[in-house]
Order: C-alpha cells, then sequence, then structure tokens
C-alpha cells in the first residue's frame, strides 16, 4: 500500500527525493575528494624525498651574525656519526648567478651539493651521469644541469660535454636531472638550476658553509627523534644567540591533513544541513498526505486496521522515499569518480593521483539518509495512527 500510494503522487515523491539524492551524493562525493587529496599530497611529499628533516640558520639573537653561526660541514658530519636512524645526511649552498652558453647568458641558481644529495632529494638523472666520488675529491669543475637549462642553454642539442660558464668558472657538463616531482622554486632547485660539487662553492664564497643541511630518517616513525637529535646538536656546537629552523616533512604533511580534515568537516556539515532540509521537506509532504488520506485512513481503521499498522504504513512510505533518494544520490556519487578516471587519462593532470570511492562513506551515507526518513517521517507517521476512525469517515 505505502508503493501504490506513492506511485500515486510520483511527481511529488520524485521531488521530495531529490533532496535526498544531493544529501547522500555530498556525503559520498566529499569524503572521496577528502581521501584523494589526502594520498595526493602524501605522494607528491615522498617524492620530494621520504623522511627528510632539514635545517636551516635563521638569525642571532642581540649580537651581529658571525661565520660561526652558520652550518659547518663538521655539523653535517657530526649528525652523520651521532644520530644513526640517519640513514643519509647532505648540505646545500645555493646562490644566484648567471650562466653564459652558447653566446647568451641566463640568471640561474649554482647549487653546490654534498655526497648524498641525490638520494636525499631523489632527483632523476634523464641523460648523463650523477657526480662520483672522484669529482668531489678533485674539485672537479663540472655541472649537472637541470632540464630546462639544457633546453634554453643548448636548444637542439646533447649538453653532454658541453662548457657552460659561470661566473668566472667554465664548467662542463656531466649529467641533466629533473625533480621527480616539481617543488617549483620552493627549495634550493629552481627552474634554470646547476648543480656542482660542494667544494667548489668555495671559489665564490672562500669559506663554505651549509645553507641546508638535510637528514634522511631511516623509517616515519625515527623523523621525529631525528630532528630533535639535529637540533641539538646544532644548538650544542653553536653559540646560545644562534637559532636554527628544523623541520621535517612530516610537519608539513600533518598540516595539510588538518587542513583537509577542516575542509572535510565543514562540506560534510553542508551535506548534513542538504539532508535536514529534505528531511522537513519529507515531513511536510507527509503531513500533507495524511490530511489527503484522512478518510481513506478512516475507512482502514473501521474494517479492523491498527493504529501501529498505520503508523508502519507511512512511515514505510518516508523510509521508501529516503532509500530511494539515497540509492540514486550514491549512484551518481559512485558514477562521477569513474568518469573523472575516464577523463583523467586524456588531460595533462599531475602524477599519482588515484581517485578511490570510500565504501564506508557509502555505508554512512545510506544509513543517515533512512535515518533522516525515519526521524521526520514519525511525526506524520503518528499523526495518521491517532487519527479517531468516526471523524475520519465524516472528513471531507
Amino acid at each position: 500500500m505505502a508503493v501504490e500510494a506513492l506511485g500515486a503522487n510520483r511527481v511529488r515523491a520524485a521531488l521530495t527525493m531529490l533532496g535526498v539524492v544531493i544529501g547522500s551524493a555530498s556525503i559520498v562525493l566529499v569524503v572521496t575528494v577528502a581521501l584523494t587529496g589526502k594520498r595526493y599530497i602524501a605522494k607528491q611529499i615522498e617524492a620530494v624525498g621520504s623522511n627528510i628533516v632539514f635545517a636551516n640558520f635563521e638569525h642571532t639573537t642581540m649580537q651581529a651574525t658571525a661565520l660561526g653561526d652558520q652550518i659547518s660541514l663538521s655539523d653535517m658530519e657530526t649528525v652523520r656519526q651521532i644520530v644513526p636512524q640517519a640513514i643519509q645526511v647532505a648540505g646545500t649552498n645555493d646562490m644566484q648567478m648567471s650562466v653564459v652558453a652558447d653566446g647568451k647568458a641566463w640568471p640561474v641558481a649554482l647549487v653546490g651539493v654534498t655526497r648524498g644529495f641525490q638520494e636525499i632529494r631523489r632527483l632523476l638523472i634523464s641523460r648523463g651521469r650523477y657526480f662520483d666520488d672522484s669529482d668531489f675529491q678533485s674539485v672537479a669543475k663540472v655541472g649537472v644541469i637541470s632540464e630546462h637549462l639544457a633546453e634554453t642553454a643548448f636548444p637542439g642539442q646533447d649538453p653532454i660535454n658541453q662548457v657552460i660558464h659561470v661566473g668566472e668558472l667554465t664548467f662542463t657538463v656531466v649529467g641533466v636531472f629533473t625533480e621527480r616531482i616539481g617543488t617549483f622554486g620552493q627549495s634550493e632547485i629552481r627552474n634554470d638550476t646547476v648543480l656542482v660539487p660542494f667544494p667548489v662553492i668555495g671559489y665564490y664564497t672562500g669559506t663554505p658553509y651549509l645553507v641546508t643541511l638535510y637528514a634522511q630518517a631511516d623509517s616515519p616513525e625515527d623523523v621525529a627523534f631525528v630532528t630533535e637529535e639535529v637540533a641539538e646538536i646544532l644548538r650544542s656546537r653553536h653559540r646560545p644567540q644562534a637559532e636554527y629552523d628544523v623541520e621535517n616533512l612530516s610537519s608539513i604533511l600533518e598540516t595539510s591533513r588538518r587542513i583537509s580534515l577542516a575542509m572535510t568537516m565543514m562540506l560534510l556539515l553542508v551535506a548534513l544541513l542538504a539532508l535536514v532540509i529534505s528531511g522537513v521537506g519529507i515531513m511536510n509532504i507527509m503531513l500533507v498526505s495524511v490530511t489527503e488520506r484522512t478518510r481513506e485512513i478512516g475507512i482502514r481503521m473501521a474494517i479492523g486496521a491498527r493504529r501501529r499498522e498505520i503508523l508502519y504504513q507511512f512511515l514505510l512510505e518516508a523510509i521508501l522515499i529516503s532509500g530511494a533518494g539515497a540509492l540514486a544520490g550514491i549512484a551518481i556519487a559512485i558514477a562521477v569518480p569513474i568518469l573523472v578516471r575516464v577523463v583523467v587519462q586524456y588531460l595533462p593532470v599531475p602524477g599519482g593521483l588515484s581517485i578511490s570511492i570510500s565504501w564506508l562513506s557509502v555505508i554512512l551515507a545510506f544509513i543517515v539518509s533512512c535515518g533522516t526518513g525515519v526521524l521526520f517521517g514519525y511525526l506524520p507517521a503518528k499523526t495518521a495512527a491517532q487519527l479517531h476512525p468516526v471523524e475520519s469517515l465524516r472528513y471531507e
């Protein structure tokens, strides 16, 4: 009888159902977007470098900065020896220079790197090779340049073994690199970058020091410990007035998770608001239906229907509206990611983007939607069940 009653007013039932469709679809899509974003950000950070701790000299308090306040190579070696959880340690010193190649000049970032920098930052060598031990020991004038610089300075040519001039020094290009995931200038690596063995930086600075000290923890669980150890080593080896910024990518990941959680909660509130509005619509339509069918209710009671059966009939109508709307909304929410996966294959989107559906959110959306129907459908159903049979029969 509940199905027949809804079938007799298909348009009204469909419009009442629309709010439930939007609300349930929103719940599933919000959770899907949140999970996709969280996994994508995690993959991006892991691609920059896994379990990285990095330290920079900030400033000194109440005194002028001295050369001894800068992070030194001996600091790096101390971290290597004292912190066994740091499986790889490296450092860099970068400065802005101009490169001259083929009679043209370009502003570039000249980055002096120590051993282990490629492993920590997970750089990809697309052509040629990276530095070997002999390059560091002999202070060789060799460089590894970024992919963009290779295309700009040597268009249509093989850059390997080509010569570039950086300031007063001449370097032989031995390799071309690219970042696994672009940092967009937020690290020492820029669009046009020349990597050189760290000892070479002494020709430019006189006394080389580290602008950035990197330490790679053995596992994610050791990142916090390595961060504390690096900070303690730098504090103990320098003046108390010198301050150092020691951070790790886990803190960045945690910040992104908090932002993602806040956005997810806000969007879920919007979805729940849509369900509440749809619930009010269900209650309104059901009250109208009770009023329209008062005589029908009186006839059913006159031939023996109990109040409980009248209650169940109208409550079931509300559940059918909310349940069918939930199923339709969930179907739409599942279809959207599948469609996006197909479209993504033909678009230049960043790598590592995988869209997955949380089946827990599907179950949650269905339960919440049906619960909305029960909650807002109970009052009209109770109103129908409490009608007096004689008065109902006389109602016109």
